[in-house]
């Protein structure tokens, strides 16, 4: 999600107050993935299956780190609240739900739509992280949905709970399915905030299923779709080097996809098969 260093301020104020065609699937082995070029080798360190009738809260909460019950994204001029009534578990996947419904959040301000989000951090008002990670490969397997003012994503934040870097693994608009975006955002030396990456022209990802992964080596980001490598940074002054934790989320309107239309379909879900990391022994 963008820019997250814009909105940080206004999200703990607000906790207060209350490119490539789609290729087949990359091979795994008993030692974890095999990445084209890569060697194996591969422990699994995280995974979540979603084969209960409830989500694992030793692994998720539903809201960033600086919020309980309840919480959006101001800076972004979103139009969700994210409630943990939008997250279900059923049928080995977890659903992050967004519904048209009109519901009280930040000082009473009305929002129009409802939706989930999981993260392995933090919870208010704990500092600790569920479960965080420095270097090795994070994948989720989901089907997006399409519509004007959906978007879905898959992304890491420090677990140091300060805004950048921020690496975002997958990024659609709702409205065109066929593009996929992955960025970087990284501070320079003077502190200044930065992004690189870009879209991605694919198939209509929100038609079946696809898997989203990067591998984070140091020094380097490569982000896969389907096993299939479809950019990378090597620039080791881009490159995250501190742990970071990962966040799932289908937010609704805001600057960059725009509200919905009256053709977009509520409810709408980001449905997700699995979440797994591996790291190199």
């Amino acid at each position: 999600m963008m820019p997250f260093a814009s909105y940080l301020r206004a999200l703990v104020l607000a906790a207060i107050c209350g490119c490539s065609v789609l290729a087949p699937l990359a091979a795994y082995g008993a030692d974890g993935p095999q990445m084209p070029g890569g060697s194996g080798g591969w422990t699994l360190v995280f995974s979540d299956e979603f084969g209960g009738g409830s989500l694992d809260k030793s692994k998720w909460t539903t809201c960033y780190w600086w919020a309980d019950d309840g919480c959006t994204n101001l800076g972004n001029r979103e139009l969700q609240w994210y409630l943990r009534a939008n997250v279900e578990v059923s049928n080995g996947h977890l659903h992050l739900i967004a519904r048209q419904q009109k519901v009280r959040g930040i000082r009473s301000r009305t929002f129009r739509y409802t939706s989930g989000m999981v993260t392995t951090g933090a919870s208010y008002p704990s500092r600790t992280p569920r479960f965080q990670f420095q270097y090795g490969f994070a994948e989720m397997r989901a089907k997006i949905p399409a519509g004007k003012g959906l978007h879905p994503a898959f992304w890491m934040l420090p677990a140091g709970q300060h805004e950048n870097p921020e690496v975002d693994i997958m990024e659609v608009l709702g409205q065109s399915p066929r593009t996929l975006h992955t960025y970087l955002h990284y501070l320079d030396k003077s502190g200044r905030e930065h992004r690189v990456g870009g879209p991605h022209h694919t198939v209509d990802l929100s038609a079946n299923w696809a898997v989203y992964g990067l591998e984070w080596q140091r020094g380097r980001l490569s982000w896969y779709l389907n096993g299939k490598e479809i950019w990378r940074d090597e620039n080791p002054a881009h490159v995250p080097s501190e742990p970071m934790y990962l966040l799932l989320n289908l937010a609704v309107g805001g600057n960059w996809p725009g509200k919905p239309s009256s053709a977009t379909v509520f409810p709408a879900e980001l449905v997700v098969d699995y979440v797994r990391v591996w790291q190199q022994k």
